[in-house]
């Protein structure tokens, strides 16, 4: 593979992402992408199958995108929030704010969907707070993933998660299994019941847990943990970062699909089309006005340097353009019938455990931990672009992805799975 002379000299000084370093596989130098392509620096076209960690869902280089970002950066690139304000973020705040159901409409900017979800605790936690009220652990979910900062870290499957190396330096919450039946979740309440006083809240990746392994559950699980929060008087998050923004193609939000309101939602990824660093944690009337007080300390004492930035704003909303004009839910709809049918086969080839599709999300699940480096390069070799992690092989492509590439990436997959298990067997 050839490597340009900026691979070379800085490879050394790099420190990649969820990447042993010592004995990872090179990483593939990149040195264009345009639409679903990723251009490589010997010539190759990969197609992205991933969407760069589930963002690019208009493609990469949309010139719709693109324009507003150049217009912006000539006017203002960058203003603190703190005593200032700009037309780009108070635009955004406000779509945001419309877009979302109910009285879901207090949006506080940040700049990744760790940070997000660590502002979403805090002001669960706050609200409380300021009623008098020590509440400040969680109900969260084995399989669950929510960031790799502390706070978040705890709240992620303790087990079986990347984050088991740090038990006993992160707060100690209440894990259990998703609810998925009437049993399930009377049994959740006795759970409840049992720490009552302690917890401020219930977060939840809403239908479907994203980095803990691509695991989907029905509305009902949502609907049954509004009841809880409402009866135990909690707090529901939902971590919209991987599924929000028209990635499951019913609806825009999964809280829509689930017709379930919850208290405050987190959103990244997709928001500014995959471009720009962002992140908005938006909170109910309820929670917002638990803030107000004549109490200076009553206020949210949280403050990124560059929330609101006017670059990412400007880019997300571009990005909610695009939404408006462009049949992006169709597309999602679409893909996920196109991957419904290509990956169907491997679910008959030896060493898979399920295959599932919902929306423009397609899985292999394998019935042992995946080969990572090996499933990667079998995809690579056919001309995709996928990740696997844990025991699952998927993928995430962007909303815009034709036919022929979709299926490029279905039969990559297939085939990749079927390679390995004639390895195996051999």
């Amino acid at each position: 593979m050839k490597r340009p002379d900026w691979y070379t000299s800085g490879q050394g000084h790099i420190w990649l992402p969820y990447t042993q370093m010592r004995t990872a596989r090179p990483a593939l130098p990149v040195v264009a992408a345009s639409g679903t392509r990723l251009t490589l620096a010997d010539g190759r076209e990969l197609v992205d199958g991933i969407s760069s960690w589930w963002s690019t869902v208009h493609g990469y280089r949309h010139p719709h995108i693109e324009e507003a970002l150049r217009g912006q950066l000539e006017v203002l690139p960058h203003v603190m929030l703190g005593g200032l304000a700009h037309e780009q973020a108070y635009v955004l705040a406000e779509r945001l704010a419309k877009l979302l159901p109910g009285n879901l409409n207090h949006v506080f900017f940040s700049d990744s969907g760790s940070v997000a979800v660590e502002v979403a605790m805090k002001m669960a936690a706050q609200f409380w707070l300021n009623q008098g009220q020590r509440r400040v652990k969680f109900l969260c979910f084995r399989g669950g993933y929510h960031g790799d900062t502390f706070a978040t870290m705890s709240v992620c499957d303790p087990d079986e998660g990347m984050h088991s190396l740090f038990k006993g330096a992160l707060l100690e919450q209440v894990v259990v299994d998703l609810p998925r039946n009437a049993a399930d979740e009377a049994a959740l309440g006795e759970v409840l019941d049992r720490h009552r006083g302690d917890l401020a809240g219930i977060i939840v990746e809403p239908l479907v847990q994203g980095a803990g392994g691509m695991v989907f559950h029905d509305p009902f699980t949502l609907q049954a943990l509004r009841r809880l929060a409402d009866a135990h008087d909690l707090l529901l998050i939902f971590d919209e970062i991987f599924v929000g923004l028209g990635r499951l193609g019913e609806a825009m939000f999964a809280c829509e699909i689930a017709d379930v309101q919850p208290d405050i939602v987190t959103l990244s990824k997709a928001l500014t089309g995959g471009t720009l660093p962002l992140a908005a944690t938006i909170a109910s009337a309820r929670i917002y006005d638990g803030f107000l007080s004549d109490d200076p300390m009553s206020a949210l004492m949280h403050g990124p340097t560059y929330m609101g930035n006017a670059m990412g704003c400007a880019a997300a909303n571009a990005s909610l353009d695009l939404f408006e004009r462009e049949p992006r839910l169709e597309q999602a709809r679409a893909i996920g019938k196109q991957l419904e049918t290509l990956l169907a086969p491997a679910r008959y080839l030896p060493g898979v455990r399920d295959v599932r599709v919902r929306g423009a999300i397609g899985v292999i699940q394998l019935d042992g931990p995946a080969p990572a480096d090996r499933l990667s390069a079998a995809c690579i070799k056919r001309g995709v672009w996928l990740r696997p992690f844990r025991d699952v092989l998927y993928t995430t492509p962007p909303l815009v992805t034709g036919e022929d590439e979709i299926v490029r990436i279905g039969n990559a997959m297939v085939d990749a799975v079927r390679e390995l298990s004639a390895e195996n067997r051999a």
